[in-house]
């Protein structure tokens, strides 16, 4: 091929245009044909040359047409733009700015700067990119000054607050830290922080919470069909938990044991003059207090129906001593206004708080206002008054003989509402009623405790017992009803393991309580239930307030 001729194809292909042939030849210039050889086939397409770039007419005519579709956009922006308002227009200008001939600038300030720095992140670019688009935090406007300063609270001019105090530096503190000091308090009293003050709780939705409970099901195992949700008869389910007392051991004999009527509290008082209140947690139950009495043997404690007080009377004074378990001041009553006895021992408190029973001497029965611990009357039976106890509505008064008779006074009226006798009852020892206002348990000298309907007591002067327990042979000198009044604890301080439990409304014995092979139940004194968690106390004589906890009423 010529020189020329060569030139002229490079300038053509550099742009674009098609060689200029003459008319009527063949193309049989291309390599592989010349004059004598066949003509050869084409190449194959994967073997074919690339489509040539679009030339310079082409890219000016889409310049044009995007400026053409920018115009005629511009053009029907001013159009709706005439429609509007002045005020629409000026407010869209304070806002967005003048963005009428750059719309991209208003997209870039709309986004925002973008946050640097994401190359140590983990993150896809896509999520670097939606992190950019976010705006920065702003600052405060403003910073007050006085929000920094920490207020300061007297802690020697409080009686509470002194008590807290650990040494005298401790004059004043900061509110934070004087609200950790009040949050420190309540878990040592409560011997940990309580369920229903977590609050790391885990909120999930309807679907967690049934899969959640699936598998706590299924890593269970037990019997989980009941056909019933009252105590079954037979066998009482239970476990031994540590001694109540076990952080204040002691040889005395335990006079009283009670259950505090709102918390998880156990109090224990004995002939060791100290009255000591534990943390119910059935580990280790750690001791909250002691109050010691100088020479003070406690005859018996207990709460007051609200939980504030503590009473205990002694085995040879009339003293009534008054603990104030808000206050904590221990307040020593002399004399009862009104009361001539010579010696208080045994009292009663209503479960309403209102009132307060003393057995006296010679069958007198008094009956004094809980809250000024004045006499508002008395009453009096015949012969000497063996045990009495309030009615669950606090409206009457069961008071037991020693001549085998019980009396039922009306509480407002102080009247003698019935008298009947307690059948094959020598002489009365012990009397307790149910909580549910249905059940009277009076214990006699010789073992038997009999049953009665309290309407029956009421109405009749000869009621038949509903069932007569027989499962003692010593003198019931304890007895007591749990919350639900579904059991019976009766016990005598006269032989060792004589305590038993009575279902109901069966009324017969649970069999495996107590434990004889154990052998650790040693003339029993004094028993009570917890009003929810399902405790058991009682109280022997060698110093011990042994505690159970029962399956039914309990969450194990």
């Amino acid at each position: 091929m010529p020189p020329e001729r060569r030139r002229r194809m490079k300038l053509d292909r550099r742009t674009g245009a098609k060689p200029k042939r003459k008319p009527g030849t063949r193309p049989d210039w291309k390599a592989g044909a010349g004059p004598g050889r066949p003509p050869q086939k084409p190449a194959p397409s994967s073997q074919r040359k690339p489509p040539a770039r679009p030339s310079a007419a082409a890219a000016a005519i889409a310049v044009a047409a995007a400026e053409e579709e920018r115009r005629l956009r511009q053009r029907n922006r001013l159009t709706l733009e005439e429609d509007k308002p002045a005020v629409e227009r000026c407010l869209e200008e304070l806002v967005f700015g003048d963005v009428e001939n750059d719309e991209d600038a208003l997209l870039r300030r709309l986004r925002g700067p973008r946050v640097q720095g994401h190359e140590d992140s983990g993150d896809s670019e896509v999520e670097n990119e939606a992190k950019g688009n976010f705006p920065p935090q702003k600052k405060p406007v403003w910073v007050d000054e006085d929000d920094e300063d920490e207020e300061m609270v007297d802690m020697m001019n409080n009686r509470f607050r002194k008590d807290m105090m650990k040494n005298a530096s401790e004059s004043k503190l900061s509110k934070d830290n004087l609200k950790k000091r009040l949050k420190e308090e309540f878990q040592h009293a409560m011997g940990g922080v309580p369920a229903w003050a977590e609050t790391t709780k885990r909120t999930t939705s309807s679907d967690d919470e049934s899969e959640e409970d699936e598998d706590d099901l299924l890593q269970r195992t037990g019997n989980f069909i009941s056909t019933s949700t009252s105590l079954p008869r037979g066998i009482l389910k239970m476990k031994n938990c540590q001694p109540a007392n076990a952080e204040r051991p002691t040889v005395a004999r335990i006079s009283s044991v009670q259950f505090h009527p709102g918390a998880q509290i156990v109090m224990v008082a004995g002939l060791d003059n100290a009255v000591s209140l534990f943390q119910v947690d059935g580990k280790t139950n750690p001791k909250i207090q002691s109050i010691y009495l100088e020479r003070f043997p406690i005859f018996k404690a207990c709460f007051s129906a609200n939980g504030e007080e503590v009473l205990a009377t002694s085995t040879h004074s009339k003293v009534l001593y008054v603990y104030d378990m808000l206050a904590g001041k221990l307040i020593p009553v002399h004399q009862l206004r009104g009361l001539k006895e010579k010696i208080v021992r045994s009292f009663e408190v209503s479960s309403d708080g209102s009132f307060l029973l003393i057995n006296g001497i010679a069958g007198y029965l008094h009956l004094l206002a809980m809250k000024t611990k004045e006499l508002i009357g008395s009453m009096k039976i015949n012969g000497r008054v063996a045990a009495s106890t309030f009615s669950s509505d606090s409206k009457k008064v069961y008071a037991s003989s020693g001549d085998g008779e019980v009396y039922v006074w009306d509480v407002n009226s102080r009247k003698c509402l019935n008298r009947f006798v307690d059948e094959g009852s020598l002489y009365g020892l012990s009397i307790a009623t149910s909580r549910n206002g249905q059940y009277v348990a009076c214990g006699s000298n010789c073992g038997v405790v009999n049953i009665y309907n309290q309407d029956s007591c009421l109405q009749e002067t000869n009621p038949k017992p509903i069932k007569a327990i027989m499962n003692l042979v010593t003198g019931v000198t304890s007895l007591t009803f749990n919350p639900t009044s579904e059991i019976l604890a009766i016990a005598s301080e006269k032989m060792k393991e004589a305590v038993r439990l009575v279902h109901f409304p069966s009324c017969t014995v649970f069999s495996n309580f107590p434990v004889v092979k154990k052998k650790n139940i040693s003339h029993v004194h004094t028993m009570d239930f917890s009003p929810r968690s399902g405790y058991f106390a009682l109280g022997n004589e060698k110093g011990k307030a042994l505690m159970y906890r029962l399956h039914h009423y309990s969450d194990f």
